[in-house]
Order: C-alpha cells, then sequence, then structure tokens
C-alpha cells in the first residue's frame, strides 16, 4: 500500500510540473504520430514500414548483443537509407508540401454566376457526350497551379460552353485525346497530356483517360470529369475520392460542392483553418470490386 501511495504522490508531482506548453507538445506529437501511421496505412508506404521497422529491430539486437560489425554495417545503412528516401520518395513529398502549400491559400473556390454557369455548361455537354458514347476528360483547376499541365496543350482561353466543349472532344478533332483544363470557370486549355495514377489497387478494367484523370487527382487538388468512350459512364475523381455512374443531377451536385464556396464559408479559413484542412483525414477513396460486368466503365 506504501508503495501505491509513493508512487502516486510521485505521480501528482510530476503531473504539477507539466505547464500548458507541455500539453501543447504531447497534443501535437500525439497527432503527427497518429497521422503518419494513417498515412503509411492508407498508401502504399506499408510494406516500406514494415522493412524499416525489420533493418530497426535487427539495429538494435546487433546492439544489445554486441555485434560490432554488424551493428556498424546497420548503422551506415539506415544513414544513407533516409536520403534513398527522400530521393525514391521524391513525388510524394513534393505533393505532399504543395497540399500544405494550397491550405495556405484563400482562395478556396470559385464563387458566383461565372462558376454555376461554367459548372451547368460541363454538365450539359457531358450529358449529351454520355449519349453518344464520346470520350473527355475536363479538369477543373482548384488551388494546386495546373500551369506545367496547361503548357503540354494548346491554350484556347475562351468562356466555358457546352458546344465548344463537344466539339473540342468530337472524335475526328485533333484535340480529343487530351485533357480540357477549367481556371477561373473558362477554358483555359485543350490536349493536355496529365500524369497517370500509380495506384496499384484500380480496377483493371480503367483505361488510360480514367488513369489520367486519378492520376492529376493525386497531384494537384484538381476536380477531374471523365466520360467514358465505352460505355459513356461519367465518373469524377477529387482528393482521395473516384466516383462511377454519376448522372448529370449527380454531376452538378459534386461539382457545386467542391468547386463553389457556401455561403456561410467565404470568410478566410486563417492558418488553424488551413491547418485542419490539411490534416483532415481524405480516405473515400473507394472503387467497387463487386459490381456487375455492365456496369463496369473503361
Amino acid at each position: 500500500m506504501e508503495t501505491i501511495t509513493n508512487a502516486l504522490s510521485r505521480a501528482g508531482n510530476y503531473m504539477a510540473t507539466i505547464g500548458i506548453s507541455d500539453f501543447i507538445d504531447i497534443i501535437i506529437v500525439a497527432f503527427l504520430i497518429y497521422r503518419t501511421i494513417w498515412f503509411i496505412r492508407k498508401s502504399s508506404f506499408i510494406n516500406l514500414a514494415k522493412g524499416l521497422f525489420l533493418v530497426l529491430g535487427a539495429l538494435w539486437a546487433s546492439e544489445f548483443f554486441d555485434l560490432i560489425m554488424i551493428n556498424y554495417i546497420l548503422r551506415k545503412a539506415v544513414e544513407l537509407g533516409m536520403i534513398a528516401l527522400v530521393i525514391l520518395f521524391q513525388p510524394e513529398l513534393r505533393r505532399l508540401l504543395e497540399r500544405m502549400g494550397s491550405t495556405l491559400n484563400t482562395n478556396l473556390g470559385s464563387t458566383g454566376t461565372d462558376m454555376t454557369r461554367a459548372i451547368s455548361e460541363v454538365v450539359q455537354a457531358c450529358g449529351d457526350m454520355s449519349a453518344t458514347r464520346t470520350g473527355a476528360l475536363i479538369a477543373f483547376e482548384r488551388n494546386v497551379s495546373l500551369s506545367p499541365i496547361i503548357g503540354t496543350g494548346s491554350v484556347v482561353n475562351a468562356d466555358t460552353n457546352a458546344e465548344l466543349l463537344k466539339n473540342l472532344f468530337f472524335k475526328n478533332a485533333p484535340l480529343h485525346d487530351g485533357a480540357v483544363i477549367l481556371r477561373d470557370s473558362r477554358i483555359e486549355a485543350a490536349g493536355c497530356v496529365l500524369p497517370l495514377s500509380k495506384k496499384m489497387n484500380l480496377s483493371k478494367d480503367l483505361g488510360t483517360r480514367h488513369r489520367a484523370g486519378i492520376g492529376l487527382s493525386e497531384e494537384s487538388d484538381a476536380v477531374v470529369v471523365m466520360v467514358s468512350e465505352e460505355t459513356g459512364a461519367i465518373s469524377v475523381a477529387h482528393g482521395n475520392s473516384f466516383e462511377r455512374h454519376l448522372s448529370t443531377g449527380e454531376l452538378a451536385s459534386v461539382l457545386t460542392r467542391e468547386l463553389i464556396r457556401e455561403e456561410n464559408k467565404e470568410e478566410k479559413p486563417g492558418l488553424w483553418g488551413a491547418v485542419k484542412q490539411f490534416f483532415k483525414p481524405n480516405d473515400n477513396y473507394s472503387e467497387d470490386e463487386n459490381e456487375s460486368e455492365s456496369e463496369k466503365t473503361v
């Protein structure tokens, strides 16, 4: 009993020395550890993490059992491994920094009639192209600049118009194979080349158009609309989400939600709002592996 009393007394004395800054420090570190674990579980880093834990475990064992040569080799391997990780995962680190920077951008989406009209024209064009099974790939730029992507295509710089979009994606048009980029509710460029997704768990029936759309959504915060040339199905990729087989009404709802700020969200988010936006889990990417063959999108 005396031992328990002494332990509680020491714990109380220790707690009395903890200040507000210590609580903040503990909360931040705990949150970063949680987000790191979440990120590893939701990405391809899981196997890499297992390998790192194995190497660190071997390093600890070599030091515990006084295996000098093994310990020296493992220490050098860990030192060089840190540099190798930065090189191997440079694209992922770049995207992470880009998204961190984009959360501090107060331009969280277009408002007003211009974007509403642009969405209406895109929805109308996608509905018509879906009916005629005309393949389409349309990306809405948001906070992360798509200038490098725009540079791969031809500048259009025109008001968003359903007929123009259908002409750009007409199968005999010279720019129909590429993507159309919308910036500030206007068609900025067409025939643009998008990066393909590196996800390994994508359905094998997804074609290059869909993999390119998902790839752009992975590397930026763009909202990408795809129309299947084979089935006419409409899909949208944004963040970690990939929504398939949408009706024109559902497409309009998704685009409005993602691209137009609500009236009660028009204030600038500030630093804390940007931090919350960046760290908010976004794990609703999913694909239905059990859907019927007739519903699959190509």
